[in-house]
């Protein structure tokens, strides 16, 4: 594909570009060009001429089409009656562009802040630097930092349901292609230019006979892997190391404050353990999921032993160990190294590692060196051997050796320990209700539970977790809902066992509503010795994490937390897990429930109420944020969004879902894990440590004004998507959701039960199915008429419009709210839009939803740009900005074809080429859009 022509540079739509930055973005530019003109001349070896003419004729037209230069109808009968042979390797080339395109911005960003470093400007904000500048600039006291970072932790959470669509192989290749335009960067002549250029051409050849999308739907034991992958891939050289360098940074501050002796930085999965509306998680997937993580931890700590064998070569004769490491030495008799104390105690530690995981492990690594050395119980014993070595080193003079690779050795077993990442389990609260039901009456303990009222459940519940007498034996005649979810809770158990409490540090109940819902979990826990409350010494290695997840849950999940906290057995229970009580928040279905403004909102209220019900109750609270990777469900930048956060709603603890094709954008390859991990960890402290939110004695004001938006946004976001008679048939008809549930892309059903609901629909295919015919309506609808309604026309007009003026310049969370809005508007596209809307054969329904659809979109903008004063929807996205300048264009010819697709396979046409090319489309829409759901 060969790079626009000049002409095609020019501003598109809102977005504005000074010289000054068409100087910044010309090495971008320039890869582009490059990586462009590449891909075109493979298209044209391996499809020919008449593909290749197609595709830049295709191209040329949508950059006519974005400068007004030709209808888009013009473009639409291009490819009115295409052949799919040939529409095929075209949807393939545009894909592949914004692949490459996406590299070519992930490069460029690397490149900015090198410039930025070079340049001596001050660190750039989200970086570390520029939070400790920050934070030495409040002269904070020992006591406050010390309070304020008890139990601290950072935990972005792998989730199991990806959106990410590459398969591994084009994964493994995309990263091949960024190390190579990283090294072209770097290229000192033009033969390494090249030879670098030969290496781009190879690898793009592979990427364009690779196919991008699989025949099969993943299984959750491919997830389970492709979760893990990012460990070898970045983690266990970033997080060790990051983990080090703040404490470091901390200590050194404030000596006496004694912050972060325990890791900040922990990932978490949900990959294996979410079995909410996934019924392929059972008893072996939690053992699959468990085991391949410690399996992953063991294979990562034989491989750095075996490394440090060899550099740890030191002799007896030159250097005077400790008694400590001679004596561990001595564990090993072996004449041949009779003079290297180092590789003689490595060894031992790699033996006694080696029996560790033949007992625990259900395959072994490699590099294992099986000695008959008794096993390490604990992975404190391991650590504590690797500390004797380190204290050896450093007594002779040789402290540049044990910072090197012991040093990160070391804080890899500190975090990632026997277990790897802590397996967190879920499940819907109707379905513990039905099982904890069963258990009763099976038990003889009630008949009829769900019969009972709220406080005649939780009367009983509590009376039951007050006993250590199980409710049922391996015997019991149960049905399979019950048999399976106790085979997982007891498979959870195993793993606490065999790998430590930090193996499942949480049971998240989704839809919890109630007290009860919160203690049926527990007696599931109960039953597998999860939960020993009958004691003095209660017993809860696995918290109880509610998931408050509409917006009335949201309302009242304060409330709940109050009155489960104030049952003295539970409340015990939460002591033992040091006064530690977790709560997840639910950005998907608050959204879908009732739209953008209104569901944040709520959850910043919600936050606001459980930070009190906190302080009244003396617990520490860890919020859990379950964000998806578009903006609709929870996502944006993450520093912008924590620092969002109202004030004591972090306090050391963050808790995030990261899924998708984010977690690939954001933890693919150490740079790029290590400047995502760090922006995490610079809002936590800043949130904590400082006052970000900025409003002062100003709050309760702005939180009244806020109130009546989201009041306002949800009655617009209602009428249209739960009053607008036909609406679900718009939607499914107007969108390809019906067909997301084809694309291969996850192991979870489209939807939570089988049903046609919006209510039932997952979140992920809701947002999906949005993205894909450009209209982004969970990123906004509703905010236009809730603010125009605000305002009004009256006389106090212009003083209410000087209200939220002044709101967005102080306030954090509702300048975050607007930007994350406008970058969601400035990817949707109602002309395309339109043409997903012919879709709809009923031609007044088509108007009745499209039209409100429109007319919302135009009064957001306007309402938007009166209160920001931004003519441009990015002009505080640069890079946003940039990307959509670059690569719109290029989406174009996927939504014409993926329309023409559509309406001929719900004709009948049932050629197989026909349906994947609708879901190459998808494939190519979600790479380009970045954020598929």
């Amino acid at each position: 594909m060969a790079d626009a022509p000049d002409t095609a540079l020019e501003p598109i739509g809102s977005v504005r570009r000074t010289q000054v930055g068409r100087e910044a973005t010309e090495p971008m530019r320039e890869d582009i060009r490059l990586l462009g003109a590449i891909l075109g001349d493979t298209v044209r070896e391996q499809n020919g001429d008449e593909v290749f003419d197609l595709v830049e004729k295709a191209r040329v037209e949508s950059f006519r089409v974005r400068r007004s230069e030709i209808d888009r109808g013009e473009l639409t009968r291009l490819f009115d009656g295409i052949d799919v042979h040939r529409a095929i390797p075209v949807i393939r080339a545009f894909t592949h562009f914004a692949l490459l395109a996406n590299v070519a911005e992930d490069v460029h960003r690397e490149r900015r802040r090198a410039v930025h470093v070079a340049a001596g400007e001050p660190p750039q904000p989200s970086s570390l630097a520029a939070t400790y500048l920050k934070l030495e600039t409040a002269e904070l006291d020992s006591a406050t930092v010390a309070d304020a970072l008890a139990g601290a932790l950072v935990s972005p959470v792998i989730t199991a349901h990806p959106t990410e669509t590459r398969r591994r192989t084009v994964f493994d290749t995309q990263r091949r292609i960024t190390d190579l335009v990283r090294r072209r960067m770097h290229a000192t002549d033009a033969r390494d230019e090249s030879a670098i250029e030969r290496e781009l051409r190879r690898h793009v050849l592979v990427l364009w006979q690779t196919a991008l999308i699989r025949l099969s739907r993943l299984k959750i034991q491919d997830e389970i892997e492709t979760g893990l992958r990012y460990y070898p891939a970045a983690f266990f050289e970033v997080i060790p190391q990051v983990n080090a360098e703040v404490r470091s940074a901390l200590q050194a501050r404030w000596p006496d404050a004694h912050v972060l002796t325990e890791p900040i930085l922990r990932p978490g999965s949900w990959i294996g353990g979410d079995r909410d509306g996934n019924p392929n998680v059972t008893a072996e997937v939690v053992r699959l999921a468990t085991g391949n993580a410690a399996y992953t931890a063991f294979a990562h700590y034989f491989t750095e032993l075996t490394a440090l064998e060899q550099e740890l070569s030191m002799s007896a004769r030159l250097v005077a160990v400790s008694d400590d490491l001679a004596a561990l030495a001595d564990t090993r008799d072996e004449p041949v190294r009779a003079d290297e104390p180092y590789r003689r105690a490595l060894r031992a530690i790699h033996g006694r590692l080696t029996a560790t995981a033949q007992a625990i492990l259900d395959r072994q690594p490699e590099r294992e060196l099986d000695l008959g050395a008794p096993r390490y119980e604990t992975p404190g014993e391991f650590q504590a051997d690797l500390d004797v070595v380190d204290a050896s080193l450093r007594a002779h003079g040789s402290a540049v050796l044990a910072d090197d690779r012991l040093a990160r050795l070391r804080e890899a077993v500190h975090v990632f320990g026997f277990h790897l990442s802590g397996l967190d389990m879920r499940q819907n609260s109707d379905v513990h209700e039905e099982v904890v039901a069963e258990l009763l009456a099976w038990a003889g303990v009630h008949p009829d539970y769900r019969s009972l009222s709220e406080s005649d459940r939780v009367e009983l519940l509590v009376a039951e977790l007050g006993t250590r007498r199980p409710l049922v034996g391996e015997s019991a005649d149960l049905s399979d809902l019950a048999r399976k979810e106790l085979d997982i809770v007891r498979a959870a158990a195993r793993a606490v066992h065999v790998f430590g409490p930090q193996a499942v540090p949480n049971y998240v109940i989704s839809m919890c509503e109630s007290v009860s819902d919160m203690l049926e979990a527990a007696i599931l826990l109960k039953e597998a010795g999860l939960i020993d409350a009958a004691g003095e010494r209660p017993y809860a290695p696995v918290g109880i994490v509610p998931l408050f997840e509409t917006i009335d849950d949201l309302q009242r999940g304060s409330s709940i937390l109050e009155a489960v906290l104030d049952i003295p057995l539970y409340r015990a229970l939460v002591a033992a897990r040091g006064e530690q009580q977790e709560v997840m928040l639910g950005y998907s279905d608050s959204n879908k429930d009732g739209g953008y403004l209104a569901a944040n909102w709520a959850l910043y209220r919600a936050e606001l109420d459980l930070v009190e019900s906190a302080r009244k109750t003396g617990i520490r609270l860890r919020l859990f944020h379950g964000r998806g990777g578009t903006v609709g469900r929870g996502g944006g930048p993450s520093y912008d969004a924590i620092l969002a956060q109202p004030p004591g709603a972090v306090k050391g603890s963050l808790r995030l879902t990261e899924q998708g094709e984010i977690i690939a954008a954001k933890y693919a390859e150490p740079r790029l894990a290590q400047r995502n991990l760090e922006t995490l960890l610079a809002a936590t402290l800043e949130s904590t440590l400082l006052d970000v939110e900025g409003l002062g004695d100003a709050a309760e004001p702005a939180y009244e004004v806020l109130d009546d938006l989201a009041a306002r946004a949800q009655r617009a976001y209602g009428h249209l998507v739960h009053d607008t008679e036909g609406f679900v048939d718009y939607f499914k008809a107007s969108t390809p959701v019906s067909e997301i549930g084809d694309l291969n892309i996850g192991s979870r059903p489209t939807s939570r039960k089988p049903t046609t609901s919006i209510s039932d629909l997952r979140a992920i295919p809701w947002v999906l199915a949005w993205s894909q015919c450009r209209v982004m309506l969970p990123g906004w609808y509703g905010t236009g008429t809730a603010v125009e309604e605000w305002i009004g026309s009256g006389d106090d007009a212009e003083e209410r419009l000087a209200v939220l003026r002044d709101l967005y310049r102080k306030w954090p969370f509702f300048r975050t709210v607007l930007s994350n809005m406008a970058q969601v508007m400035a990817k949707a596209d109602m002309g395309l839009a339109a043409r997903y809307s012919e879709l709809v054969d009923d031609e007044a329904l088509r108007h009745r939803v499209f039209d409100q659809i429109v007319a919302e979109y135009d009064r957001t903008i306007r309402m938007y740009q009166q209160i920001t004063g931004h003519d441009d929807l990015l002009a505080d996205n640069p890079a946003l900005a940039r990307s959509v300048f670059n690569r719109f264009p290029y989406l174009e010819p996927l939504n014409h074809l993926q329309v023409e697709l559509l309406r001929r396979y719900r004709a009948g046409d049932a050629e197989e080429l026909v349906q994947r090319g609708i879901l190459l489309t998808m494939s190519g829409l979600a790479t380009a859009l970045r954020n598929s759901g």
